[in-house]
């Protein structure tokens, strides 16, 4: 099969860390709380306008490039998953014009953070895709058979195509059709995608 994974939320566990440097932020400067802990955004999360929204990842959008932590197993998933035969399509709404990084590093910039962070963290792949966050059409013209996603409109769109996982987190947690499968950890996914691939 070829497999499309995302980063943010798929790789990393990115509604730990935004709720992690959030607090922290917006509790520090402005002593604002989580309002929405199931929120995706961080301006859901805290409830603030784009601006301080904007603040934030400003002051942390680099930090978060560089330096957020790779989920547990997600590496050796992926190896086993390539030594079965699949591809892996490593597929992005990071490096593109849509991420928080506009007034923070080029886009060049942005997309050799994220080469070399896949690097870093000895995440094989055989391709990776820079798209918008519509990754239905990168789906599509990239004949991608499996998804592992965690973002709502991306999970809710692409599941009328082809099979979905979904990464549990908060925001997410009432996406359900018989297309999506929901998992918890990477060994849960590679349980799933071993029995799909039996199917």
């Amino acid at each position: 099969m070829r497999i499309g994974i995302d980063i943010d939320g798929v790789l990393t566990d990115v509604e730990r860390w935004q709720l992690d440097y959030g607090s922290k932020f917006y509790y520090e400067r402005y002593q604002k709380e989580i309002v929405d802990f199931e929120g995706y955004d961080t301006n859901q999360i805290f409830n603030v306008d784009d601006k301080l929204d904007e603040e934030f990842w400003r002051e942390y959008f680099k930090e978060y490039s560089l330096n957020v932590e790779v989920r547990k197993f997600a590496n050796e998933v992926i190896d086993k998953l390539k030594q079965d035969g699949h591809q892996i399509y490593i597929i992005t709404a990071r490096g593109s014009f849509l991420s928080h990084s506009a007034d923070v590093m080029s886009i060049e910039e942005n997309q050799q953070i994220v080469l070399n962070w896949l690097k870093n963290h000895h995440i094989n792949y055989d391709k990776i895709i820079f798209s918008p966050e519509d990754k239905l059409d990168i789906c599509k013209e990239n004949n991608i058979d499996l998804m592992i996603e965690d973002k709502v409109d991306n999970i809710n769109k692409i599941s009328k195509i082809i099979p979905v996982i979904c990464f549990h987190a908060g925001y997410n947690k009432d996406c359900e059709n018989p297309n999506i499968i929901r998992c918890y950890s990477w060994y849960d996914i590679y349980s799933k995608i071993n029995k799909l691939a039996k199917v």
